[in-house]
């Protein structure tokens, strides 16, 4: 009796063994590349079968920006902001798609905005479109400020709030409205980062227990990488002149996503004033702080995304402090100093990915 339970013990430890995701040495490690939300996309993973889910990505990407992306004029989120009052959103599912129902990604992102919204005490706000496009950032046509207006800013300003938008469920019927016809949404501060978890969750839906997407820096990653080890990803150099591929440094990433938002490369200058895509929904002006890049760790993309450009319009101080007390959130911080050099600062969960000593 005794050998025939330890050799079902024995029995038991190898099915356990071989239970889970396949061993990394029968899986086929595949990479696709592509184009989504004015920038590329790139996606590796790992399966049993060469499989290619590229046509699948693409048609999901698709459907992300026919509801999020303010440079269609069709989308869900453009149709939102040429309303005057209120904008009644199709819920109904998808004939033939189980589980999948019309505007979800418009939803999605609605909600984790309002979240981060106040958790962020309005540093995170959808609502500054209209600031955006005055700017020079957003959907309508690009042009550089030349002579600010500061009474036009102050007029916006009433336009921006996120309590501005209200969200009303009766039944089967959902209802956007908005107090004053001007206003305005942009997700483009967290469409990406939900990219990436849908991508994710599109492959995981798929038995795929290894992978890395990446949508322009932004990235989750699952399992482990053709090595055998952690997915690596790199935080770019916080300057003007560094090209895309000069890192400042890499980084692991055990089953996270990072993203990382700066106002090195989206910015224009006027007699001397440099302006970046950040604007602060406090002042309506693009920020100018001593704060170079944030980049942001979380379980999920969307979270890191909508936190990183929070971060970048709060400066410094504030973004550490608030970093540092949101549990679901670790934050890695680029600035200069009075020198004009650049130093890093992060939280203390980060500290076995950059070591304990800060600069």
């Amino acid at each position: 009796m005794k050998y025939f339970l330890i050799n079902l013990l024995l029995l038991l430890i190898l099915a356990g063994c071989n239970s889970g995701s396949q061993p990394r040495q029968q899986l086929s490690y595949i990479k696709l590349e592509g184009q989504t939300m004015g920038t590329y996309y790139r996606v590796s993973y790992g399966s049993p079968q060469p499989q290619n889910y590229q046509p699948g990505i693409d048609s999901l990407l698709k459907a992300l920006n026919m509801e999020v992306s303010t440079y269609i004029k069709d989308a869900t989120i453009s149709r939102f902001n040429q309303m005057g009052s209120s904008m009644p959103l199709d819920m109904n599912p998808y004939t033939g798609q189980a589980g999948s129902y019309r505007n979800a990604h418009f939803l999605s992102n609605f909600l984790k905005a309002k979240e981060v919204y106040s958790k962020t005490d309005g540093y995170f706000d959808p609502t500054v479109m209209p600031l955006v496009n005055y700017w020079g950032f957003g959907y309508a046509p690009k042009k550089a400020v030349e002579q600010v207006d500061s009474a036009r800013v102050d007029s916006m300003l009433l336009l921006v709030g996120f309590d501005k938008v209200t969200l009303e469920v009766s039944g089967q019927d959902t209802l956007f409205a908005k107090a004053l016809p001007g206003v305005q949404l942009d997700f483009s501060a967290l469409a990406k980062g939900y990219g990436v978890d849908l991508v994710g969750r599109f492959l995981a839906a798929r038995g795929i227990d290894n992978y890395l997407v990446d949508i322009g820096g932004e990235a989750v990653a699952r399992g482990l990488s053709p090595r055998g080890d952690s997915w690596k990803i790199g935080i770019n150099t916080p300057k003007e002149d560094a090209a895309p591929d000069d890192i400042q440094t890499a980084v692991a990433l055990d089953n996270q996503a990072v993203a990382t938002s700066g106002n090195y490369r989206n910015f224009y200058e006027v007699d001397g004033v440099k302006y970046s895509h950040t604007i602060n929904p406090k002042t309506g002006f693009p920020e100018r702080n001593t704060l170079l890049s944030a980049s942001v760790f979380a379980k999920d993309c969307i979270t890191a995304d909508a936190f990183a450009t929070a971060f970048m319009a709060m400066g410094l101080e504030k973004a550490y402090e608030l970093a540092s007390r949101l549990p679901e959130v670790e934050a890695y911080f680029i600035y200069s100093t009075e020198d004009g050099a650049m130093a890093t600062r992060y939280t203390s969960g980060l500290e076995h990915l950059f070591g304990q000593g800060q600069q």
